[in-house]
């Protein structure tokens, strides 16, 4: 074991005692003997089943998982014990990681777009790997860190439009003068990444990307650089209801690596995969803390209101005010389910009542909330835990996790650590490729659906 993550650091949980087991007594203990009012619950197994699941799918791949979309530390500690390296956006990330024991060597500094004084930080702290796709990038970086090694953001799509969106990456036609400008401000450039972002749903966009890729590594070759990491950035998906699984994903991007950058020729290839890890891991719960009813304004032809002499109302619970933006935008992207035993409205959430303007989703067709009541959002490990200066004063919503007992012996099983008794040695498959058919039990799903009510 690498003794990032220890049983401390999580609550063991026994085969079948489920996520939802775990919200229903928390919402008990908290109803008791505190006044939080939002929290969330990771399955840490669920992360461990994603990592086994991606080294099966693509085997020649390693893994870096973005900070910036999580970067709470359970989840670093479990990548970190995985094996995973961590892509970083700035010097807090990589402090983050690097205050948990991680070392230089597994560290990423993705950003496309750098401040000079973080780019001294990584340089101070070993961090080499970095990116860059502009002229701007490359000067900064060749005055503060003349021994990084970078990697030359690409884009497969030379279309005007790609650029006035902002997307970030140089074209093909632009890498030959960018790469000979790095000549001449001795940097070293030791590959190529491209980042598809939602893109990568389109599967066919990796196969172009990696066709790009492979013509610039042609370029940095011809002009005398060791070109040996591929990054194929990230854009998979975090849940089973997209239009194209992870699985469909990782055959393109294999097949495109075998004709491309077949395996022996030297080249590594690394990912960002960040929603894909997380999303499904988290579980958010969050208490209604105010309630409004709004007549609707739908007078009938005779000019009364519909259902008589006083018009309906629509209902509009307030949530906590621990929600933070990045939290809010997720939960706008939810929609509730209605309960069947209850008449539902068409209701608003929306934030504390000091920010009027913070409405998070509307139309929504709930039954009649009361204060107090909690609201359970399913998938909600990606972009959702904010950092103090998001929060604006506000503590972070409390993050219990949790993992079943078999999960933790498959992590340990991963790092080279024999099991210790029988039943231990039963529950965990020997020799580690035999793993894979683990994968699928390691841990129970939530029974709940997507958004719920307790």
């Amino acid at each position: 074991m690498n003794g990032y993550l220890k049983e401390s650091n999580f609550m063991m949980v026994e085969e079948g005692f489920t996520t939802r087991d775990l919200l229903e007594n928390l919402l008990v203990e908290l109803g008791q003997v505190s006044d939080q009012q939002a929290f969330f619950v990771a399955d840490l197994g669920d992360i461990v089943k994603k990592h086994l699941r991606f080294l099966k799918a693509l085997p020649r791949v390693k893994p870096y998982f973005p900070v910036k979309c999580n970067g709470s530390e359970g989840v670093i500690r479990l990548l970190a014990e995985l094996g995973a390296g961590f892509a970083c956006t700035n010097k807090a990330e990589i402090a983050c990681v690097q205050s948990i024991g991680v070392p230089a060597d597994k560290i990423f500094y993705s950003s496309p777009c750098k401040q000079v004084a973080h780019i001294k930080y990584a340089a101070s702290h070993g961090v080499q790997l970095m990116t860059f796709d502009n002229e701007v990038e490359l000067s900064k970086v060749a005055r503060s860190h003349p021994h990084a090694r970078l990697l030359l953001g690409i884009t497969a799509d030379s279309s005007p439009s790609t650029h006035s969106n902002m997307m970030f990456g140089t074209t093909l036609e632009s890498c030959r003068h960018l790469l000979e400008t790095a000549k001449e401000q001795a940097v070293e450039v030791i590959g190529i990444s491209f980042h598809l972002g939602s893109r990568g749903l389109e599967p066919q966009a990796f196969t172009q990307s990696v066709a790009a890729a492979q013509l610039a590594f042609e370029i940095g070759t011809e002009l005398g650089y060791q070109m040996h990491l591929l990054d194929v950035g990230g854009g998979f998906p975090g849940t089973e209801d997209t239009r194209t699984r992870f699985e469909e994903i990782a055959a393109v991007i294999n097949s495109a690596l075998d004709l491309y950058f077949p395996d022996g020729c030297g080249v590594e290839i690394i990912a960002t995969p960040g929603r894909y890890y997380i999303t499904s891991a988290f579980t958010f719960a969050a208490s209604i803390t105010a309630r409004e009813e709004v007549p609707v304004e739908q007078p009938g032809s005779d000019g009364m209101w519909d259902g008589g002499m006083d018009p309906p109302v629509c209902p509009s619970p307030t949530l906590s005010p621990l929600l933070a933006p990045l939290q809010r935008k997720s939960l706008a992207a939810r929609r509730a389910s209605p309960c069947p035993d209850h008449p539902s409205h068409s209701s608003s959430l929306q934030g504390p009542p000091e920010d009027t303007e913070d409405h998070i989703a509307d139309g929504l067709e709930l039954p009649e909330l009361q204060v107090g009541d909690w609201l359970i959002f399913e998938d909600m490990g990606a972009y959702t835990i904010a950092n103090s200066s998001l929060l604006g004063g506000c503590p972070q919503p409390q993050i219990t996790y949790a993992m079943s007992r078999v999960a933790w012996k498959a992590v340990q099983f991963f790092q080279g650590k024999p099991p210790q008794t029988e039943d231990d040695r039963e529950s965990v498959c020997a020799p580690l490729s035999c793993g894979w058919e683990m994968a699928e039990t390691l841990c129970v799903t939530p029974v709940f659906t997507p958004a719920s009510i307790i």
